[in-house]
């Protein structure tokens, strides 16, 4: 499994778009390990746009024909889009986690515990 070196991740298999250059607001949304642990998904629940989130707080939901997940923020900072295309179709998120299938766009305030696709590929064991 490969994850992209231009992103950073979370332990909870979140990803942020946050690398030199980068311009706010940040794209978010979760990693292929993560679509793939949770099979096929069935039903996505994002945070609404104008709301704050928080660093590893629940911001939404992910459910799959396995299991519900919690959705967690990578960022703290106010969500000023939402992907309504993966609401629509959820499948998205499990074809393409880290094109099509974001989630939710920031405007970040602050971020901490970010890992590079090296580290996250270490946490995952998939390197």
């Amino acid at each position: 499994m490969e994850f992209p070196e231009n992103l950073l991740y979370t332990a909870e298999h979140e990803w942020v778009d946050w690398t030199p250059g980068t311009q706010d607001p940040l794209t978010c949304g979760i990693t292929e390990y993560a679509a793939d642990a949770l099979g096929d998904i069935v039903f996505v629940q994002l945070p609404e746009v104008g709301a704050k989130v928080v660093t590893n707080a629940v911001c939404g939901e992910l459910e799959s024909t396995k299991s519900v997940s919690d959705l967690f923020s990578p960022v703290t900072g106010e969500v000023i889009e939402v992907n309504s295309a993966v609401v629509d179709d959820p499948a998205i998120v499990n074809n393409d986690p880290y094109g099509d299938g974001w989630l939710f766009k920031v405007r970040v305030e602050s971020a901490e515990n970010l890992l590079t696709a090296a580290k996250y590929a270490e946490l995952t064991q998939t390197s």
